[in-house]
C-alpha cells in the first residue's frame, strides 16, 4: 500500500466517522456526549488524508529552480520515482469503513439483557431530589431502581411514574422492563431491569418498546444471572410505542 492508497482509505475511514457521528447511528455505539469527540476525530482523518494527498501530488519541483542551466542532478529524479509502501495489513482499514457504511447493528437489547446481571450505581444514602412534577411523573428506568433499591421507595412514597424501556421474557417466563446503560461505549453495556406485577404487558415479544404507568412496590426479586436485586413497578396501564432514537441510558 503506497501513500496515496494510505490517503484514500484515511479519507474513507474518516468520512465514515463523521457520517456515523452526525448522524443517530453513532448513539448505538457510545454515549450521547461523545458526539462531539467523534466529530472531531473524524475531522482530523480528513484532514490528516487531505494533506497527505496534497502532499503527494503537488507538482514537483524544478531540477534547477535558478534557471542556470546547469544540471544539480544530485539524485532527485531518484527521489521523486521511489514509492513509499506502507505494511499491507493497511488494507484491513477498510473492514471498519465497510462496517459503519453498510452495517448498521442493532442497539442491545434482550440478548444482551438475559447474558449480564441488572447493574446499579453503588450508593448506600438516599440523597434523592423530588420526583418530576406531572401525573404521573416522568423518569427513567434507572432512577426508578435507584430509589427502589436503595431508600425503598421513599421518595416516590404513592406518586405514579411513568418509565419507558423494552420487554424482556425473564427466566420464569414473565415480563420484565429493561434499559441498557452504558459508562462509555455499547462495549461496556449493562442491564437495569425491572420485575412487573399488577397489569404487565402481555403477548409481546422481547425487544418490544413500552411506556409503562404505575406504582412502587416493595416486592424485590433476583437476577439469576449474577443474584443482584431486582426492583419491581406495579404496573396500572402501558401501550406499546416506537423505539426510542436514544435508546441507552
Amino acid at each position: 500500500m503506497n501513500r496515496q492508497a494510505q490517503a484514500v482509505v484515511l479519507l474513507l475511514l474518516g468520512g465514515a466517522v463523521l457520517r456515523a457521528s452526525l448522524t443517530d447511528l453513532h448513539l448505538r455505539y457510545v454515549k450521547a456526549g461523545l458526539q462531539p469527540f467523534l466529530v472531531a476525530a473524524g475531522l482530523l482523518l480528513v484532514a490528516a488524508a487531505a494533506m497527505t494527498l496534497w502532499y503527494e501530488l503537488r507538482p514537483a519541483a524544478p531540477d534547477d529552480p535558478d534557471g542556470h542551466g546547469h544540471g544539480h542532478d544530485h539524485g532527485h529524479d531518484h527521489d521523486h520515482d521511489h514509492d513509499h509502501h506502507g505494511p499491507r495489513v493497511g488494507w484491513l482499514l477498510l473492514l471498519p469503513v465497510l462496517g459503519l457504511l453498510l452495517v448498521a447493528p442493532p442497539a442491545l437489547g434482550s440478548y444482551a439483557v438475559g447474558q449480564a446481571g441488572t447493574v446499579l450505581p453503588d450508593r448506600v444514602t438516599s440523597d434523592y431530589p423530588p420526583l418530576p412534577e406531572g401525573d404521573p411523573a416522568r423518569i427513567t428506568v434507572l432512577d426508578y431502581a435507584s430509589r427502589a433499591l436503595f431508600e425503598r421507595g421513599r421518595s416516590i412514597g404513592d406518586r405514579r411514574v411513568q418509565l419507558t424501556g423494552f420487554v424482556v421474557t425473564g427466566p420464569d417466563g414473565q415480563p420484565i422492563l429493561a434499559r441498557m446503560i452504558l459508562s462509555c461505549c455499547a462495549a461496556d453495556g449493562r442491564p437495569v431491569k425491572l420485575g412487573l406485577t399488577g397489569d404487565p404487558p402481555t403477548g409481546l415479544a422481547d425487544d418490544t418498546w413500552v411506556e409503562v404507568t404505575g406504582r412502587y412496590t416493595h416486592k424485590v426479586g433476583r437476577d439469576p444471572v449474577n443474584d443482584a436485586e431486582v426492583p419491581y413497578l406495579e404496573v396500572e396501564s402501558w401501550r406499546q410505542v416506537p423505539t426510542p432514537k436514544q435508546q441507552y441510558e
